[in-house]
């Protein structure tokens, strides 16, 4: 409910600023009778979307009173925030806000490009947070069941205090490079999707299954970056969305960060290591001609499309990479265990169709095939390093992917083809859980 929510809010914002000229004639605004396509209006609609979300969590799930959060509400009635062990926290969080200056200041694809409206929010940012950081602590400190969280052993850390603890410094680090890294890169591509479905002329577009389909796959990136930043955005204690970890395995980082900026720039797609779009044109050229086929595929590429929005969507506020915040079972992840890398890999195979190139060159088609074949396999490595993160963290995760092997709609059917081919390869008895933690 709370995803749905965020999205019922989203769609709200989108119409009232597509109805925005009839709005201010309607109510004889000042202003300029133009839609509110802007950057502006597009970081408003993550608030239309949080808002709804946030308030229907704390009134009625009252996720702030949920064991996990680690808070205990009714100690705090009577207990006084500790303030210098508050100031040892403020050390740490507002050196972790100096590092993550330094490392925007240092990458310089921060410099340009879509990164640079990301950055200014972030930069525009930097001294509410500061502030607000300091009752924002205080506050958290006083219902804290283990007052001395990751940000404390940081600060204690950097100020020469006993009893800091290495491996909680080491998780402070880990989710707090994640939150960085990732929360610029969802800020940054906000605005243009949201503005190209803002103006998009829905009525025009009905005639051409390709240029309909094109609209409506923004439509539904629209949502799932909306959605996804918001989650990115409040990973806050009281709202039981809190980074509990961030992946420790080496593996991991490598197999999601090539996904993304810098990165992927030179790696996959149209990138210079594993190009599989050389001499390719989209699916609507090879189709053009037959319009039945032509919508049928459109249908296809849109519930695709709809499937890997969705998987955002079910994570409500708890959205990021890298990281485990609790366990989803519901939604798409009710069929596969990696609903949104599923749909994504197929979505490129039959969009790029790489295996038809316009050259009628057989080099070009096999090197395309090859290359998004190697893309698939980093997606695979993704999802199996998730996998052994959270197999780590909770048990409710190992039965979950016991479960989805044995009666996955999806996961079980794949699972079962997997034991065949490597049936040689694979041991006879393989535990049912995995261990208790990963190193």
């Amino acid at each position: 409910m709370v995803g749905w929510l965020g999205l019922a809010g989203l769609a709200a914002w989108v119409l009232v600023c597509r109805s925005w000229p009839e709005i201010v004639d309607a109510f004889d605004l000042p202003g300029p009778r133009a839609r509110m396509d802007g950057p502006h209006a597009a970081l408003t609609g993550l608030v239309m979307a949080a808002l709804p979300m946030v308030l229907y969590s704390v009134l009625v799930d009252k996720v702030h009173r949920r064991a996990s959060t680690g808070l205990d509400w009714d100690a705090a009635t009577h207990r006084r925030a500790d303030w210098s062990r508050v100031a040892i926290k403020l050390v740490g969080l507002w050196t972790t806000f100096a590092g993550l200056g330094l490392l925007y200041g240092m990458g310089r694809w921060y410099w340009s490009g879509q990164y640079g409206f990301g950055i200014a929010v972030l930069a525009w940012s930097a001294g509410p947070l500061v502030l607000l950081s300091i009752p924002y602590v205080a506050w958290l400190d006083r219902a804290m069941v283990q007052p001395r969280d990751a940000a404390w052993h940081f600060g204690a850390f950097l100020l020469g205090r006993p009893g800091w603890d290495g491996e909680a410094v080491a998780r402070h680090a880990r989710a707090w490079t994640i939150k960085g890294f990732f929360t610029a890169f969802m800020i940054s591509i906000v605005p243009g999707g949201f503005a190209n479905i803002v103006n998009a002329d829905f009525a025009a577009l009905a005639d051409s299954p390709v240029r309909l389909g094109v609209i409506l796959f923004e439509v539904l990136f629209v949502i799932d970056v909306q959605i996804g930043t918001v989650g990115y955005i409040l990973t806050m204690r009281p709202l039981d969305a809190h980074i509990r970890s961030g992946n420790p395995l080496l593996s991991g980082w490598l197999a999601a960060l090539v996904c993304y900026p810098p990165f992927v720039w030179g790696i996959i797609g149209n990138g210079l290591v594993l190009n599989y779009e050389n001499n390719t044109a989209d699916w609507g050229y090879w189709l053009s001609g037959n319009d039945t086929l032509a919508w049928l595929w459109m249908g296809w590429l849109v519930f695709l499309t709809a499937i890997y929005a969705w998987a955002t969507v079910a994570f409500g506020l708890r959205f990021s990479n890298l990281t485990y915040r609790g366990i989803i079972t519901h939604g798409p992840y009710r069929w596969t265990r990696h609903p949104a890398y599923l749909a994504k890999n197929l979505f490129w195979w039959c969009t790029v169709l790489p295996f038809l190139v316009t050259n009628d060159s057989l080099a070009d088609a096999v090197r395309n095939t090859f290359c998004l074949l190697c893309v698939n396999a980093i997606y695979y490595w993704r999802a199996r390093t998730e996998e052994a993160h959270l197999l780590g963290e909770d048990a409710k995760y190992r039965d979950y992917h016991a479960w989805m092997a044995r009666h996955g709609l999806v996961t079980a059917p794949l699972e079962r083809l997997r034991k065949t081919l490597f049936a040689r390869w694979l041991p006879q008895d393989q535990p049912k859980a995995a261990p208790s933690s990963v190193s």
